[in-house]
């Protein structure tokens, strides 16, 4: 996962991710990686059309996203 995460980063690379929010809800969400810091993420999420900060260990899985997205 996290080679997908820093290529995210890297390459400004739009990526899915599966995550759990405080509720224990898990949603699909799209987002490009901005910055990795020990224990989160920061990172552009499409659909808020904002930057927000993600929890690694929310994560429960990050692929390429094939699907096209505005920003």
């Amino acid at each position: 996962m996290n080679i997908i995460l820093n290529r995210s980063m890297q390459h400004n690379e739009k990526i899915m991710i599966f995550y759990m929010d405080s509720g224990y809800n898990v949603t699909q969400r799209y987002i490009r990686v901005t910055r990795i810091n020990d224990n989160s993420i920061v990172a552009y999420f499409y659909r808020r059309k904002k930057v927000r900060t993600f929890k690694l260990d929310n994560i429960l899985s990050a692929g390429p996203s094939n699907k096209k997205v505005s920003a």
